[in-house]
């Protein structure tokens, strides 16, 4: 386990504070008729943070390997 941690580290740092922003969007921006399909549920919205969190991680561009 700890031989993973170390592996992904970069990734799962990401994806926590991805998450951590997705669920502060939902707080102070939210939806306040309840028909808004990300910001109307705490655990889409913190879902979504994540896996945004996660992708920009791990795009090539973030590596230094963007060709345009």
């Amino acid at each position: 386990m700890k031989n993973f941690i170390t592996t992904y580290r970069r990734n799962l740092r990401a994806i926590l504070i991805g998450a951590i922003l997705g669920f502060l969007y939902y707080r102070l921006v939210g939806c306040q008729s309840g028909h808004c399909m990300i910001s109307s549920n705490p655990f889409i919205s913190t879902g979504y943070g994540a896996l945004l969190g996660y992708l920009f991680v791990s795009s090539n561009c973030a590596r230094g390997n963007c060709k345009v």
